[in-house]
């Protein structure tokens, strides 16, 4: 029995020397490529914040219950399905007077009640109007507007072939400048995307293709990065 143990842990070794050796000796470029897919984003994700503040608690949230009533009303009006809104857990906190601030001993002031509201809204060439309306709804805070795409995979694998060609191009360029060509890939390694961002910002309205009708928005979408990175190696001959 250990004499079969003992022969199998040499034959492995064997191949695993082997395999090193090979891949030690084998010829090879490797490069990285990247690529930039600029998208119109086709949908706009605004987060919201409601925040009241009443010394009692139930009027406090009473009157937090009646502004979230109000967007709720406000994203049907503009054709929102249900599920692409969604509202957070009400939150209660109490707040007392800034003893720094005041050099006194801090004051009870009253209750914070703060409810959070995401409202996904598709039809992007609303997003002006319904910001406008939202400011006007008693929302305290607006965390972020954001603008997406609702293809990220598929703008994803286009950014990804696109690496890959300029790997494929790149490697050529440096094995021609040796004399060299390449051959088949030995190995393909993509590495993790940043973030997606906003990109030229600071675009017209005419510059998105005419998304809006009416040229009093102030609010551009510009275009949304994907992009994709890849590691290869290719033979080398």
């Amino acid at each position: 029995m250990n004499r079969l143990l003992l022969l199998v842990l040499m034959v492995a070794t064997l191949s695993s020397d082997a395999l090193a050796q090979n891949t030690f000796d084998r010829p090879l470029v490797t490069v990285s490529g990247q690529a930039e897919v600029l998208v119109v984003p086709d949908e706009v994700v605004f987060n919201l914040r409601v925040t009241t503040l009443e010394k009692d608690l139930v009027t406090a949230q009473r009157r937090n219950d009646e502004v979230v009533k109000k967007v709720l009303a406000l994203a049907r009006s503009y054709q929102v399905p249900p599920e692409l809104v969604q509202t957070d857990y009400i939150s209660v906190n109490e707040h007392y007077s800034s003893e720094e601030a005041t050099r006194k001993p801090s004051v009870f002031i009253g209750y914070h009640v703060t409810k959070k509201i995401a409202i996904v809204l598709r039809d992007v060439s609303k997003a002006e109007r319904l910001l406008s309306d939202i400011f006007a709804s008693g929302v305290t805070r607006i965390d972020s507007v954001d603008f997406r795409t609702t293809q990220s995979r598929k703008f994803r694998d286009q950014a990804r072939a696109l690496a890959i060609k300029a790997a494929q191009e790149k490697a050529s360029a440096f094995a021609r400048e040796l004399g060299q060509s390449i051959g088949k890939a030995y190995s393909i390694t993509e590495e993790g995307p940043g973030p997606s961002r906003l990109s030229n910002f600071s675009n017209t309205i005419a510059g998105v293709a005419g998304s809006f009708e009416d040229e009093s928005n102030t609010i551009a979408l510009g275009q949304i990065s994907v992009t994709a990175r890849v590691l290869v190696s290719f033979e080398l001959r």
